[in-house]
């Protein structure tokens, strides 16, 4: 079949005029406000990539009809899944390359397309994938509720309009709206003419529409339902700063980030204090208009109100939103990149500084680094001047080392953070599972240590070193929702591999014992369901894939549906039974001869088609199995007296093919049962022919002559059901005077066809009646009735694995110390490729050698683990346990300026807050350790929830962020400690282990 019949649509163009067409449109395209774009889901994206650049029609690559399937939560409202990532789960391809791909490929039925508008958000433009889904109800009827979704570029005003067509409002009536939350807490929507975006209008929440009344009232100024939740709990009085943050939907990230700067002493009292109303800089066109103070002094103050055991921090959110497009939406983000954004926007809302002058950098010349040092600050604090700047900034001295002429270059520059990375090990840990050739063998699972930055042969190199098969018979493939996500190649980079994919090592057959070329094929397994496939074109039934697929090396010669439903039934055998003597699975075609009436019992696996009582009769009238194996000849079988049956040397080797006992022409051989092979097969035929020709001249033979029934093992018995699975014969009855042919066909237990690598798009036979394409990877699937499967597939079985003892061996958690991560930082490191250095002397650019110095500390110094490593070749999040003091951590080794004049600061602090990260790259949940100002607690924040913690649980192998306050700046508690805070409430923060109230959620 070609790729031209697949499509339903229209008559694409060659494949080279695809790829180039739609590559010219994506790249060519722009975002322009209102222009449609397209979701597709990036599976098939790529699929199709793939069948393009071969350029082959015929290739495996083709990749079907477009198919959104995996982007839905299901099929009946065609909801998008949440959190979908672009080009991890779809792609984005604007309108005419979408009419393209539809007309060339088609769409699977019933699938709308997802067309989707570019918006204007504030500093750039953005396709909206998920629209804002809210619920929109009338005050006088709150149970009638209905959704619609708008566009965040929408105005408020245009929902109002909406509700007025949908509840049959007259346009004339004065209305108002109201905005409930997730929360229950409610707010006016006073000025319609906004945007949706600018009203912080996110999905879920309810849009509420009063009318005014005839006399000129409102029905309810603040209806019941509308109560605020601050207002039902206004005689709470817990301890200010210990207040939880409502997760608003992936949203932890963010609220780590604030629960540690709420704990940062001299930021918050700044806030309290009201302090920043005085210094809020509207005119800075490098900050938000005091937008992010404003909306982080809210917050600020609603949780150290000691009113309420959480906050939303919703219109927070929205706002960080607003001016960091990045943050827009509710996907997961870094918790140090938010607070990066965050004190870098506090600090431009908060500039004293009005209108920034131009300063030159000045380099040192050989000038003392006190003289230096002492410039570039003062140049600093010209253009900067904020509590952020007295808080939270340092110096640290940047030394510069040309490799030809060897210029030197030291700048001093300010941090507001430090991020110091992790020593990384060049080692991983991997766990894959094993297939080993023995068919009843289970995958077993193995751990192996590789390097970092090895090959695909190196992972098979560590595997054979525990199963002692060469890595030479090694095949690696990711296996992903049923089939072969990747096969790889020996020398792929190891890196391409997650720790997440599920990675199968398959045993090949060894070089030498193959006699003529084998081909690696792809084997699935699949469900046909009950109802045909009419949307995909063709007449076939639907399909599902299930279970493990395989991989076999198959003689070329053997790419035969016969010869591959053998090698199939034998490789599954673990867990596809072989049917039973007593189990039907014929499928009957009758001819009748020359008008016969009577149509004597065919027997074929002991299952009769006549009555028991008909069966009863023929037994009598015809001789048992054993009889038919070792006994007389069957009356009507034409055996001659003399005959006999020649030895063939090759008898060990016959195969199911060369021992055909079926019936042929007048002849009617029965196959015998009970034989271990083809030779006592033979034999028995030797046997029971002897027995024939003496059984006329002597009707009680002689004990030693009498032919002993064969005796029938239990493997013996496997290799019969084998037998008769993959080569049925008949057995069957016949007169001389009456006779009825009665053919029948056994019933496979499953059909083989052709597919392409993704299981799912079903070829025609190749010439030659080879079902295997060998123009690359071939991919074949059995498909299996629903019946059949329930009878003879052991699902249990099926997924039954063992685990090597290498899986008990605990992993060992690595443990740095916090100063050799800073060492680490300040160590000589050569500048990359993409960031090189002018050098002035040579004119050029240079990879010069680079080394940081810490000059001066803050008063509250942030440091930042670089747990997430990403280089050109590799991305991991490092699990190292890295030790930090809680107390006296000294930084007067690491300082460069070791002459303090009277009055200066000291270098010892003291841990006030640490920011968390649970799971992996792409997911994972943030909390926060922090220390209460005010009486001294430890507490454990985990979104709303807040609970006590002990200092002993606080250095864990998920720190990311930590905050120390300097010594000489800590102002003692003001507040004593909770004496019994056992006794305490669960709402009131209960007292325990934080991992015993910490619900991993994956965002």
């Amino acid at each position: 079949m070609t790729a031209n019949s697949r499509c339903s649509a229209a008559e694409p163009p060659g494949l080279e005029t695809q790829r180039r067409e739609i590559e010219s449109l994506l790249r060519e395209c722009e975002l322009r406000v209102g222009d449609s774009w397209y979701v597709v889901e990036h599976r098939w994206f790529e699929q199709w990539k793939e069948f393009v650049e071969t350029g082959d029609q015929n290739s495996p690559s083709f990749p079907g009809q477009i198919n959104n399937t995996e982007l839905f939560e299901d099929l009946d409202s065609y909801h998008l899944k949440e959190r979908l990532v672009e080009n991890e789960d779809f792609v984005l391809v604007p309108a005419e390359a979408w009419h393209k791909l539809q007309a060339w490929y088609g769409m699977v039925d019933g699938q709308p397309p997802l067309e989707r508008k570019v918006v204007d958000l504030p500093s750039t433009l953005k396709v909206e994938i998920y629209p804002v889904e809210v619920f929109l109800c009338l005050h006088s009827n709150i149970e009638n509720v209905i959704t619609a979704e708008f566009s965040r570029a929408d105005s408020i005003l245009s929902i109002q309009k909406a509700m007025c067509q949908a509840f049959s409002v007259p346009s004339s009536s004065e209305c108002r709206l109201w905005i409930k939350s997730l929360d229950s807490s409610c707010e006016r929507l006073r000025n319609v003419h906004m945007s949706v975006l600018d009203a912080c209008l996110s999905s879920g929440m309810t849009v509420i529409m009063e009318t005014r009344n005839a006399d000129g009232t409102w029905p309810s100024s603040r209806p019941q339902i509308m109560r605020n939740s601050a207002e039902e709990q206004d005689s709470y009085r817990g301890q200010p700063g210990v207040c939880g943050l409502t997760n608003l939907g992936n949203t932890c990230f963010m609220n780590s980030a604030l629960q540690c700067l709420s704990n940062t002493p001299p930021l918050t009292e700044y806030f309290l204090q009201s302090s920043y109303l005085e210094e809020l800089n509207f005119t800075n066109p490098l900050g938000m208009k005091g937008e992010i103070a404003e909306a982080y002094a809210d917050v600020i103050k609603q949780m150290w109100s000691g009113r309420h055991y959480s906050v939303v921090p919703r219109v927070f959110k929205t706002k960080v939103g607003h001016f960091a497009s990045q943050f827009l939406g509710y996907q997961q983000h870094d918790s140090q990149e938010l607070l990066s954004f965050l004190l870098d926007g506090l600090h431009e809302d908060l500039n004293r500084v009005k209108n920034k002058e131009y300063i030159e950098l000045r380099d040192a010349d050989g000038r003392p680094d006190q003289e230096v040092a002492e410039e570039a600050w003062r140049n600093h604090r010209r253009r900067n001047d904020s509590v952020i700047v007295d808080t939270f900034h340092g110096l640290f001295k940047s030394t510069l080392v040309c490799p030809e002429c060897h210029k030197v270059s030291v700048t001093f520059d300010p941090f507001c953070y430090l991020s110091v990375p992790l020593p990384v090990s060049k080692e991983r840990v991997m766990e894959v599972f094993f297939v080993s050739l023995d068919p009843y063998a289970k995958p077993v699972q193995h751990r192996v240590v590789v390097p970092k930055a090895g090959k695909v042969s190196d992972l098979c190199s560590a595997l054979s070193e525990m199963t002692k098969v060469p890595p030479t018979q090694m095949v690696v493939a990711d296996v992903f929702n049923h089939r072969f996500y990747k096969i790889y190649n020996a020398d792929e980079s190891l890196s391409c591999i997650l720790d997440r994919d599920d990675i199968f090592q398959q045993q090949g057959e060894q070089q030498q014992q193959q006699e003529e070329e084998q081909v690696l094929l792809a084997l699935y397994l699949r469900e046909r369901s009950h109802y045909r496939d009419y949307g995909s074109g063709s007449s076939s039934y639907g399909t599902t894939l299930f279970g493990h697929p395989l991989l076999l090396n198959v003689p070329r010669s053997s790419c035969n549906e016969e010869a591959l439903y053998k090698l199939f039934l034998q490789r599954l055998a673990r867990y596809v039974r072989l049917p039973d003597p007593s189990e039907e699975l014929e499928e009957e075609e009758e001819e009748e001869e020359d008008g016969k009436e009577e149509l004597y019992k065919t027997q074929t696996n002991g299952v009769s088609d006549v009555s028991d009582e008909e069966q009863e009769d023929a037994e009598k009238a015809r001789p048992s199995q054993t009889e038919l194996c070792c006994g007389d000849t069957p009356a009507n079988s034409q055996s001659d007296g003399n005959a006999t049956v020649e030895p063939n040397p090759d008898l060990n080797h016959v195969t199911l093919e060369h021992l055909d006992l079926t019936t042929n022409g007048s002849q009617n051989q029965t196959e015998p049962l009970g034989c271990a092979n083809a030779t006592d097969c033979v034999e028995s035929l030797d046997a029971c022919r002897d027995s024939s020709r003496t059984s006329d001249t002597s009707s009680e033979p002689p004990a030693e002559q009498m032919p002993q029934p064969c005796k029938v093992t239990e493997e013996e018995k496997e290799e019969e059901k084998l037998e008769q699975a993959c080569s049925p014969t008949v057995l069957a009855n016949e007169q001389p005077a009456k006779r009825r042919a009665c053919r029948k066909k056994r019933k496979s237990l499953f059909t083989i066809q052709a597919v392409n690598s993704n299981g799912m798009t079903e070829r025609g036979t190749k010439d030659g009646g080879s079902i295997v394409s060998f123009s690359s990877q071939p991919y074949v699937a059995i498909d299996w009735d629903p019946e059949m499967k329930k009878r003879f597939y052991n699902e249990n079985e099926a997924e039954k694995y063992v685990k090597h003892t290498s899986m008990e061996v605990p992993q060992q958690q690595t443990t740095v110390q916090l100063q050799e991560c800073i060492e680490l930082f300040t160590t000589v490191e050569t500048l990359e490729e993409e960031n090189p250095w002018y050098c002035p002397v040579c004119k050029k650019h240079q990879l010069a050698t680079k080394k940081l110095d810490l000059w001066s500390l803050p008063e509250v110094l942030i440091i930042h683990l670089k747990r997430f490593s990403y280089t050109k070749f590799t991305r991991e999040k490092l699990d190292s346990i890295v030790e930090f003091p809680l107390r006296d951590l000294d930084f007067s080794a690491c300082l460069l300026r070791k002459n303090l004049s009277n009055g200066e600061p000291l270098s010892r602090y003291d841990l006030i807050a640490v920011s968390n990260h649970y799971g992996g790259l792409r997911d994972g949940h943030y909390t926060s350790y922090a220390k209460n100002k005010d009486n001294g607690q430890w507490y454990y924040f985990d979104d709303s929830k807040v609970t006590y913690a002990r200092e002993d649980q606080i250095v864990t192998n998920a720190a990311y962020v930590l905050f120390y306050h300097r010594q000489d700046q800590i102002r003692k508690p003001t507040l004593p400690a909770p004496d019994d805070i056992t006794s305490c409430k669960a709402e009131d923060t209960e007292l325990g282990s934080a991992a015993s109230y910490f619900n991993m959620e994956t965002e």
